[in-house]
């Protein structure tokens, strides 16, 4: 959970920020990330509807789009569980009010050049970034601040870990995952492999703070 931390106070000052939020505290993939909306978001029951994610359309060349939107087509997700409804902690909650802030000051500075198109992470000028956006600043934080050179994926894992790390129910972290079933979340990423340090009794408050104690769709209690 140090480490955790030192991860999300870090990438504050880079373009990556509401990315890595989404992955280590949501565990959302990385092309469900670059497809979530604002419309996606419930600002009154704080959820959010993962319902698509970005990539190349199947039986599709580069050719038949415009340049540089091939990779970034809004398509279907994974499985059927993939498509989920999750509370959103509140630290992220508030980074995504913060978000749309920066989002609505760039469509008025640049009305005539930007991409109205809803996405949280964007470039500058409304574009939904690429599935590789991220890497280059990722691995420059891991190195600066003396984090493992761990992959992009594992921080889904992590997320996953430290829900069973406080004894959330299988089942729960299923849906949370958008796992068909359970026992893919159970073996694919129970095993912890010691990602994050023995620690949380120390670190408490911030998983009260930030891991949602709400009930999904289908009643079961996260808490």
């Amino acid at each position: 959970m140090e480490q955790v931390l030192t991860l999300i106070e870090a990438s504050r000052e880079t373009p990556i920020h509401m990315q890595v939020l989404f992955a280590v505290l949501l565990g959302l993939r990385r092309c469900e990330i670059n497809g979530v909306k604002y419309s996606d978001i419930d600002y009154i029951n704080r959820t959010l509807k993962v319902q698509r994610q970005l990539g190349k359309k199947p039986n599709t060349t580069a050719g038949d789009f415009p340049a540089k939107t091939f990779t970034k087509q809004e398509i279907g997700l994974k499985t059927p569980s993939s498509y989920r409804t999750i509370p959103i902690p509140d630290y992220v909650f508030e980074a995504i009010l913060e978000e749309r802030k920066v989002y609505e000051k760039n469509r008025r500075r640049r009305s005539g050049t930007f991409q109205d198109l809803d996405y949280i992470c964007c470039s500058t000028y409304g574009r939904p970034r690429s599935k590789d956006f991220h890497w280059r600043h990722y691995k420059k934080l891991l190195e600066d601040n003396g984090l493992p050179d761990i992959r992009w994926h594992d921080l889904r894992s992590t997320f996953c870990t430290i829900l069973f790390k406080n004894n959330f129910n299988p089942k729960a972290v299923s849906q949370l995952m958008g796992h068909a079933k359970e026992i893919i979340t159970i073996d694919v990423y129970g095993d912890t492999a010691e990602i994050i340090e023995d620690c949380l009794d120390d670190l408490q408050p911030f998983i009260d703070e930030v891991i949602p104690k709400e009930k999904c769709e289908s009643g079961t209690d996260f808490s």
